[in-house]
């Protein structure tokens, strides 16, 4: 991963196959789908199968979540890499108490010999894979640097880190001060969290993080990614146009488009209002 490279997170019932699209043609380097869990993939649950196909060339990685290899390996051997395949990803960051009640997601964090077990099963099936994690599943695996030894002690093609730890909300900022030491472990490292100015990606380039993932801000504005190469874009009206259009096209649940356009509709109104258009 050499330039700064920027992602759209993944987020549910929001990040389709059009929606990665609309980012991807706006700026958005990667794209994660929505976080699938491969024990339903094993045992070739249909609905499971389907937020995983892919219907263009978007650059795009599968998240995964789960912890029994045995429903990996099944997966993997069941799995045929599409166009616009690019990895996994394993899902340690999840605060969801439906995951972490389960021991997966947060509560993986600390789990470093599983983690390590599970990228490898991957690794060799000569797949990239990257993890997703938080600082911990609280404040107390925070302040123990949980998320330090799981960095140092797996092999991943990059890791993603959301700076709140599992207990926190999005009302409290994230912890930018934690990049840092993240980059001296040698690993490549992402930032995720509250991203949405040009001034933050200086910040992040300067410490050595080589990339953004973003989400919620992208969600209100798909050319975020542009916005902050410093590439101009059309109109939002414009932008959600096409990404209702390709929604269509591509005939997704309407529950897509309602969750996108119930945020974008806000920031619309709030764009043309600062434009004097209102």
């Amino acid at each position: 991963m050499g330039k700064f490279t920027f992602m759209l997170a993944p987020i549910e019932d929001m990040t389709s196959n059009a929606f990665r699209s609309s980012c991807h043609k706006y700026g958005a380097d990667l794209t994660f789908t929505e976080v699938v869990r491969f024990g339903s993939l094993a045992k070739n649950n249909k609905t499971t199968w389907q937020r995983i196909f892919l219907k263009d060339n978007t650059p795009t990685v599968i998240q995964l979540i789960g912890h029994r290899d045995i429903f990996l390996k099944k997966f993997l051997s069941m799995f045929e890499k599409q166009p616009g395949f690019n990895g996994f990803n394993f899902n340690l960051g999840c605060p969801a108490p439906n995951f972490v009640n389960h021991g997966v997601g947060c509560a993986m964090i600390k789990r470093v010999s599983k983690t390590k077990k599970l990228v490898n099963i991957i690794k060799e099936k000569g797949f990239p894979v990257s993890v997703k994690i938080r600082l911990g599943l609280n404040k107390y695996e925070k302040e123990k640097k949980a998320y330090l030894n799981l960095i140092d002690a797996v092999d991943a093609d990059f890791f993603v880190v959301h700076a709140r730890h599992g207990q926190q909300t999005y009302a409290e900022p994230a912890d930018f001060g934690v990049y840092e030491e993240c980059v001296k472990t040698g690993k490549t490292i992402i930032a995720n969290g509250d991203i949405k100015a040009k001034e933050q990606i200086d910040f992040l380039k300067g410490v050595g993080v080589k990339g953004a993932m973003i989400g919620r801000a992208a969600i209100l504005d798909p050319s975020i990614f542009n916005k902050l190469k410093g590439v101009s874009s059309p109109p939002l009206e414009t932008i959600f146009k096409e990404y209702v259009d390709l929604a269509t096209k591509f005939g997704e649940p309407f529950r897509y488009r309602k969750n996108i356009l119930k945020h974008s509709v806000k920031n619309l109104s709030e764009h043309i209002s600062d434009s004097g258009e209102l």
